[in-house]
């Protein structure tokens, strides 16, 4: 599929059909992901991908309860993704204290859209979840200190085929040698 139109036919999908995802589409995607830019090259991410059944079951009890219960639609995706943070090299660390920007989290963005174009293009949908209790998520995981679980993605053979949204004109949102 060509670039242009994986951008403008992916949507966030939230239903899907009750098919497994092969481990080679999911595998193609994190290579996408993989493949992005970071801040110094600092590449501050790490994927766990949640594929069997009675782990994403378990994990979604955590992840999804209290405030966070609207999320547990998730469950039903065939397989969740999710996006472990890393504060990024020493560099890259600096340059979030002296922007006062949180690098790492622009680098996750940049990757995660890698993930879900990718996604796309091989027939599969995605919807990016950040409303989740990371603190539960990332205890379910054993994590270490300083890593966090940012977000996740619902990824599987979509159900519907949502329409687009509304986007602003590309005349509001840009401007050419002043604001």
């Amino acid at each position: 599929m060509e670039l242009d139109r994986v951008i403008k036919e992916r949507r966030s999908i939230r239903k899907f059909l009750d098919k497994p995802v092969e481990r080679e589409k999911i595998n193609a995607c994190l290579e996408a992901a993989r493949l992005a830019p970071s801040a110094c090259n600092s590449q501050p991410w790490h994927y766990i991908v949640i594929d069997d059944p009675q782990l994403k079951a378990d994990f979604c009890q955590e992840a999804f309860g209290g405030v966070y219960k609207m999320s547990a639609w998730v469950e039903k995706a065939p397989v969740i993704v999710a996006v472990v943070s890393d504060r990024g090299n020493f560099t890259s660390r600096i340059g979030n204290f002296f922007r006062s920007t949180e690098f790492f989290l622009v680098d996750q963005g940049i990757s995660g859209e890698h993930f879900v174009l990718r996604a796309h293009d091989l027939g599969l949908g995605t919807c990016w979840i950040g409303w989740l209790d990371s603190k539960k998520a990332g205890k379910f995981f054993n994590l270490p200190s300083g890593k966090k679980i940012e977000h996740l993605f619902a990824v599987g053979y979509p159900a519907e085929n949502p329409a687009p949204r509304p986007r602003a004109k590309l005349e509001e949102i840009v401007s050419y040698n002043k604001f």
